[in-house]
């Protein structure tokens, strides 16, 4: 299994967990069983990737057949930009936890700090960018005004209820989390960001270290998260797994690049969602940690590698401009 770290409230996580998005819903049910078995205990799932139900039910069969207690657990979903408005967060909470057939969750992220436009759930679930049919007709994503903090105190009363462990921000630039740890009753426990060697966010990473918020990294492969959704930035950007630094460090430790990459994080103390397909890929990335050890110095190659390459920008998302890393 993989390493564990204590967050700011005492609760323990695995520094390594599978990530649920893009996992399809007619397999995934099997594949988080499977990760079950292979010794993953951390699901980074969202109310946005559309296959909630099925991840619960992985989870649920496992649960089920003895092979972990739901205590042995931590599963984690995400708030979706929809539900920002206070009197939606416990419904958007509920609806993950019905779907999932769960109690409650270990760690719940606001995904974006983006309220868009209320949209029931009888209407279209998940969401996604839909904020209406005349909204779509034009191409455009309507807001709520919706004070991010406002969002965050009603997470914090989903603590209270026991719906929640430990409440998590995302996708947020520093000032946010600034105002967020000024204003807080509950302090976050961790902040996932994109974070790769194209994009380091090494003085973001620092404050949250000082600050006892466990940093949490997605697309942790740079642009080939991105290239599957057809994105152009992602496809003119050179590929890590072929970049001459990272193949001449993998050679040295005669590893994969991938695993080279993954280490890198998980040896700084940030902990790691990557998804697959194959076993025997599931397996090595839950053991990196036993692995490869890098050196100071190889840390160092990799890390200036940065070129603050962006590849999950709200900025541009459809006729819309949400200027969150401007």
């Amino acid at each position: 299994m993989s390493a564990l770290v204590t967050l700011n409230n005492g609760i323990k996580m695995p520094l390594v967990g599978l990530g649920c998005w893009k996992i399809p819903t007619d397999i995934c049910a099997q594949q988080i069983y499977d990760a079950i078995k292979l010794g993953y205990r951390l699901f980074d799932g969202a109310c946005d990737y559309g296959n909630e139900k099925e991840v619960g039910e992985g989870i649920n069969r496992a649960i089920s057949e003895g092979i972990v207690k739901r205590e042995d657990l931590f599963v984690i979903s995400k708030l979706w930009n929809t539900y920002h408005d206070p009197k939606h967060v416990k419904l958007a909470l509920q609806k993950t936890l019905s779907d999932m057939k769960l109690d409650y969750l270990d760690l719940y992220y606001i995904h974006f700090p983006i309220a868009f436009k209320y949209v029931p759930i009888d209407v279209k679930y998940p969401p996604g960018f839909y904020t209406g049919e005349e909204d779509s007709k034009k191409g455009v994503l309507t807001e709520e005004n919706v004070p991010y903090m406002d969002t965050y105190r009603a997470l914090e009363k989903c603590v209270d209820d026991g719906l929640i462990k430990s409440i998590g921000i995302s996708n947020t630039a520093g000032p946010l989390v600034q105002d967020v740890l000024r204003g807080c009753r509950i302090k976050p426990a961790a902040l996932q960001i994109e974070h790769h060697p194209y994009l380091t966010q090494e003085k973001l990473v620092e404050y949250c270290k000082i600050n006892d918020i466990q940093i949490v990294a997605y697309s942790s492969f740079g642009p080939q998260s991105f290239v599957d959704i057809d994105q152009e930035l992602a496809k003119t950007t050179p590929t890590l797994f072929e970049h001459q630094t990272i193949k001449k460090i993998a050679d040295a430790h005669k590893v994969t690049t991938s695993q080279i990459i993954l280490r890198w994080a998980t040896q700084r103390g940030i902990a790691i969602i990557p998804k697959s397909s194959q076993k025997e890929r599931l397996l090595t990335n839950l053991q990196i940690d036993d692995i490869v050890t890098l050196t100071d110095a190889e840390i160092k190659e990799i890390s200036d590698l940065n070129q603050n390459i962006r590849f999950n920008d709200p900025w541009d998302w459809m006729n819309s401009k949400f200027p969150i890393f401007q």
